[in-house]
């Protein structure tokens, strides 16, 4: 029987044995190569051709191909002469053994590693066995790396290392130590972003051009960091400098009483320092809100300037400003008495603002709609004056360069504050009266009529007395000289019977029932207040006795009659 390759094995072929069938070892990929390039079965007494399949150079780790004159497939195809070593296979041609690809390993090992080591450590097999296993057994290398013998021939595993040949020199083993600047940037160790160390790369072996020359350090950039970090200590410097001083240091002021130039600054109710400052500043009469607030602080009476105008001058030290604030004689406020007509307040606020008579009346009667007046204070029909009743007394800002619309503005708004804090809407209905504005109107009444609190309570009660439906005395008609005189302009005290009951007017009160079309002037705190809150002792009747400041009240019409007799006599009728 034939035996496969050129020495003698231990033992003689047998069915089972690993080399039977078509894909063996000696069979790969289909072309029936032996194994270790045609060499056949190892044969102990055959070093020459062991060394063969091992051929290559052992110090660069080159060996050689499947073949290189023994072939690819030295062994017969299916069918073909049974002694692999006889047919020349692809090993005659250039074969897969000279190709470069393949010729730089033995059975996978990679390009540039070796194609096997002496210590039984192998590349990566491309035809899925192990060389270390030729038989495909699923046996691995012995321990130490050392090749089993499947067939007891000692010595034939491992090769010999071919003599002549050195082992491939093992990498040496680099430690990376930073020094005491661990992982300082090649800029400030005088080093270049771009140079390498060769002998930190790729296992130890320096380039072929030698270590780079190392390049010096850009002068150019150290000034660029020189200036960036002088810039930043100046920076932090100035602001410093500028937090100290908001902080700690004296608040800018200007020194003197002013430039010359009157400018008016108008203070709003409520104001505290800081918001007075503000305005002060803006208008440039002081240098800063701080010294305007650390003057006024200083000041016993800095905490009473009241609310207004002022005329002042530009330019001034704050403590100056809050002599002027506190003087009478800086104010270009208006201040409106209460029971005033609106016909006086328009004539008293041209002359505040220094036009001409008549503009802002003018103002009042083109445009009263867009001054602020609340609904219920709008559309009512045969007024004389829609404004009139809002120009709330008090105190207000009017100076020259300041226009008349808003003043006026400032005065609507005012009433409306008050009218909401008196609770007109709600308490109407509670008097037996049809709206706010008629609350209003019945104030105006109070005012005009009355001369003090006490006053003010019983002409209230007066009022809704002769408004009631019940009334026999007069029959619903007030009977005020206060409406007369208001339609005709005037504040007259004896007025002729004759003169008034031939007047039709609907704010005349003699010859109309009920409340006039609207306010006659322009209440007050008490009048609102007694109008509220009147008296319920059933007064009817009234009458000043002296003609000037005593009123008298009366129940009934024979008391009435006494009291007015009284009246005659006081005036020498």
């Amino acid at each position: 029987m034939t035996e496969y390759g050129r020495g003698q094995g231990s033992e003689p072929w047998h069915p089972e044995d690993p080399l039977y069938g078509d894909q063996g070892w000696g069979q790969q990929a289909g072309h029936g190569q032996p194994a270790y390039g045609g060499q056949g079965q190892y044969d102990p007494q055959q070093p020459h051709q062991q060394q063969q399949a091992y051929e290559g150079d052992w110090g660069t780790g080159q060996q050689s191909g499947y073949g290189q004159g023994s072939g690819y497939a030295q062994g017969p195809q299916h069918g073909q002469d049974p002694n692999y070593a006889q047919n020349p296979g692809y090993a005659q041609g250039p074969g897969y053994g000279q190709d470069p690809g393949y010729g730089q390993q033995a059975y996978g090992g990679q390009q540039g590693q070796g194609g096997w080591d002496t210590t039984g450590t192998h590349g990566q097999v491309p035809y899925g066995s192990d060389p270390t296993d030729p038989y495909n057994t699923g046996h691995t290398a012995a321990y130490n790396g050392e090749q089993p013998d499947y067939y007891n021939t000692p010595g034939a595993y491992p090769p010999p290392e071919p003599p002549g040949r050195r082992r491939a020199p093992e990498p040496e083993a680099t430690e990376w130590d930073a020094g005491p600047d661990q992982g300082e940037h090649a800029f400030f160790s005088g080093g270049d972003d771009d140079e390498e160390d060769e002998s930190e790369s790729r296992g130890g072996r320096r380039g072929r051009g030698g270590k780079k020359p190392k390049k010096r350090r850009s002068g150019c950039a150290c000034l660029v960091l020189t200036v960036v970090f002088a810039g930043g200590i100046g920076g932090v410097g100035y602001f410093g400098y500028q937090f100290y001083q908001d902080r700690f240091g004296s608040a800018p002021d200007f020194s003197g009483g002013g430039n010359g130039e009157n400018v008016t600054v108008v203070i709003q109710k409520g104001w505290g320092g800081y918001d007075i400052g503000r305005a002060l500043k803006e208008a440039g009469v002081v240098q800063s809100v701080d010294a305007f607030v650390a003057a006024q602080s200083a000041d016993p009476k800095g905490k009473s300037i009241q609310a207004g105008a002022y005329v002042l001058q530009k330019q001034m030290s704050a403590a100056s400003t809050v002599d002027l604030l506190l003087s009478p004689k800086s104010r270009a406020n208006l201040t409106i008495p209460e029971g005033t007509r609106n016909a006086t307040v328009y004539a008293k606020i041209d002359d505040k603002l220094g036009v001409a008579k008549g503009t802002t009346a003018g103002v009042a009667k083109k445009d009263y709609k867009s001054l602020g007046l609340p609904d219920w204070a709008l559309n009512h029909a045969n007024l004389k004056d829609p404004l009139e009743g809002f120009l709330f007394p008090s105190s207000y800002a009017a100076a020259k360069g300041m226009k008349p619309e808003d003043v006026l503005k400032d005065m609507v708004s005012r009433a409306n504050d008050k009218y909401d804090e008196f609770g007109l809407e709600k308490k109407a209905k509670a008097l037996g009266l049809e709206s706010p504005w008629q609350v209003l109107t019945v104030a105006s009444l109070v005012q005009a009529e009355g001369k003090t609190h006490e006053d003010f309570q019983r002409m209230a009660e007066v009022v809704y007395n002769r408004l009631k439906p019940t009334n026999t005395e007069t029959n619903q008609l007030l009977q005020f000289d206060s409406t007369f005189n208001y339609l005709k302009g005037q504040s007259k005290i004896n007025i002729g019977e004759s003169e008034i009951n031939s007047n039709k007017d609907l704010y005349n009160t003699y010859t109309r029932k009920g409340l006039p079309p609207g306010p006659i002037d322009n209440p007050g705190d008490e009048a609102f207040a007694a109008a509220l809150n009147p008296t319920t002792d059933g007064w009817m009747y009234f009458v000043a006795t002296d003609g000037m400041d005593k009123t008298e009240f009366a129940k009934t019409h024979a008391e009435f009659e006494r009291l007015r007799d009284k009246f005659n006599a006081s005036q020498g009728n």
